[in-house]
């Protein structure tokens, strides 16, 4: 990868100052930017949680998890 030398410079200035190496802080940013997509089984649970589908109603959280238990 190559980066314009001043932006490299402003990069390692903050990398320095949150004691971390270029690589690491450059992941870092990389990670705050595209690490929080969610992959395609997690965007299929967000549509059903949002329109209802497959969901168990829980009136007791307790008995659920002891339900839980027992099955596994």
């Amino acid at each position: 990868m190559r980066f314009d030398k001043d932006l490299l410079e402003l990069i390692k200035e903050k990398a320095r100052a949150q004691k971390r190496s270029l690589n690491n802080y450059i992941e870092y940013l990389l990670y705050r930017e595209v690490g929080d997509i969610p992959n395609e089984e997690t965007k299929k649970a967000i549509h059903e949680a949002e329109n209802n589908v497959n969901l168990t109603e829980i009136d007791n959280l307790d008995d659920y998890f002891k339900k839980l238990l027992e099955e596994s």
